[in-house]
């Protein structure tokens, strides 16, 4: 295996973003192809909420909401109650529906996955134990550590709390791990940055 193969992301290396109306920041983990809110095909970030309020709408974005700590939330998407206060349970809602979220009990960690719906396919699962990362051909895989004990197998690098290894096309590794890591398949865009 080659260094080439994977690229680790440090969580210490991210700069918290404050969000337009103050209801929490974001750190994002990785974009493709760039960083810009309006340009990305999918993004991967940590978002701290600490108030209750209106999401941004993303016209043609599907999200998956993962809570990572804290109650949960109460989103309301369209219309609909969302009740997300499952630690660890991926959770699905169009990005382009007016939504509000209410926090269950305090603040929350939510890792947040956006993805245009008309150029990439995005599925995020929390999984545990050794696992192959390998990108279907075209796309990434990003793996996020929720807990700290994760390492890239034959190597010696560790991987903390929400550090992240991301595998392009054609690549591959292997992650073992002594508590939960979300598991982000990206396909169907051009590779490009991560």
């Amino acid at each position: 295996m080659t260094a080439e193969a994977f690229r680790i992301l440090r969580a210490a290396g991210r700069t918290p973003v404050a969000w337009k109306n103050g209801g929490g920041t974001t750190r994002e983990i990785a974009a493709s192809p760039g960083a810009t809110t309006e340009a990305f095909d999918w993004r991967v970030s940590l978002a701290d909420v600490a108030e209750d309020g209106p999401f941004s709408v993303f016209p043609g974005v599907d999200r998956t909401l993962t809570v990572v700590e804290g109650a949960g939330m109460d989103l309301m998407v369209g219309g609909e109650h969302h009740i997300v206060d499952e630690p660890y349970w991926p959770h699905d809602f169009p990005g382009d529906l007016e939504t509000d979220g209410r926090l269950l009990a305090g603040p929350v960690m939510n890792l947040n996955v956006m993805y245009r719906r008309d150029r990439v396919r995005a599925e995020t699962a929390v999984v545990r134990g050794t696992l192959r990362l390998m990108a279907p051909e075209g796309g990434a895989v990003l793996a996020v550590a929720l807990e700290d004990g994760a390492v890239i197998d034959g190597t010696d690098t560790g991987l903390g709390r929400y550090d992240a290894v991301s595998v392009r096309s054609r690549a591959s590794c292997v992650l073992r791990t002594q508590g939960y890591a979300a598991l982000v398949t990206l396909s169907g865009y051009e590779p490009g940055s991560q």
